[in-house]
């Protein structure tokens, strides 16, 4: 196991050097000029005198390779660079947006696998039955519905007629623990949605293919009836790809809510980092990309290894 995990996590910082090499040397093939960017306002152009200062301020003028070891060197010291917009540490930032964008994801992924888990077992237990119709039929619904337009439709309901939920916004849980959690259910519950539709499908799909395995076979003609058989032989094995697929999409989730903070005022990471590019900010959006990419990465080693704790056959040897 622990030559499994130091060799995964090998494999993901090359994979991280990738990303983050991609991504800064696209991002100067970008049209446009961070400093002219900065000091142009509205339809004036900036003095170029003033450009080419802010350039060598930034070091802007020195040669690509020049700028990428720069960019490098500071990495393996835990520095991510200033940001060219207002001079903050771009780790401050990230820190600081990293943890709101973690939380809509993770109270959004315990509501969809502890409903969607349950749903697509009971589909999959009536599949061709009316319960397995109208669950597929939600599930394909919410699946196919714009996260905007949920969004919209849920502030609508619960914030302007029923008057339950703020429309949006963000209080920090250190000032206010009740209006934090206000706050976190609608951009939470309108992530779960669509989430809510894979792990149910999955689930479906894939305690249907378990049911059909022989020793599910020979729970059945032993005489154990349908409970003990779903707790000790399905449930268990047919987790595995709902976790798997669970893993990837809350890898995905870390830069895709940038709707979901949009409508609902959320200050988090995915929204920072569209705010990085519009502004050709290079060193936030180097160091956005580069958490992303390394919690993602993480996140695949942690589904494999809890897949193999769940499934012994699966092995760890790569």
């Amino acid at each position: 196991m622990l030559r499994y995990i130091a060799f995964r996590s090998l494999v993901a910082l090359f994979l991280v050097w990738v990303v983050v090499t991609i991504v800064f040397l696209l991002l100067h093939l970008i049209p446009g000029d961070p400093a002219e960017l900065l000091l142009s306002t509205g339809n004036v152009a900036a003095d170029p005198q003033a450009v080419a200062a802010l350039r060598e301020q930034m070091g802007l003028n020195a040669p690509l390779w020049q700028q990428y070891l720069d960019h490098m060197a500071g990495v393996l010291t835990g520095d991510l660079g200033a940001s060219f917009r207002d001079g903050a540490p771009v780790i401050e930032q990230i820190a600081l947006r990293l943890p709101r964008t973690l939380e809509v994801i993770l109270a959004a992924s315990l509501i969809a696998t502890g409903i969607g888990v349950p749903l697509g077992t009971y589909a999959a237990i009536r599949a061709d039955g009316k319960a397995d119709a109208v669950i597929s039929f939600f599930a394909s619904a919410s699946l196919s519905t714009p996260v905007f337009v949920v969004g919209s439709v849920v502030i609508l309901i619960f914030a302007q007629e029923l008057k339950w939920l703020p429309a949006g916004g963000f209080v920090p849980f250190s000032e206010d623990p009740v209006e934090h959690f206000k706050l976190l259910l609608m951009p939470a519950g309108t992530v779960a949605l669509s989430l809510l539709a894979v792990i149910t499908r999955m689930s479906r799909a894939s305690v249907l293919e378990v049911l059909q395995r022989d020793y599910v076979r020979t729970a059945r003609a032993k005489g154990l009836s349908r409970a003990p058989i779903l707790r000790r032989h399905v449930v268990r094995n047919a987790l595995i790809p709902v976790l798997t697929v669970l893993g990837l999409e809350m890898g995905t989730l870390i830069g895709g809510t940038v709707l979901v903070e949009f409508v609902f005022n959320w200050p988090g990471l995915s929204g920072y980092l569209v705010s990085a590019v519009d502004a050709r900010d290079y060193p936030e959006v180097v160091g956005i990309v580069m958490t992303i990419s390394v919690l993602f990465v993480f996140l695949n080693l942690v589904v494999d290894v809890v897949n193999a704790m769940l499934d012994p056959r699966i092995s760890l040897v790569r």
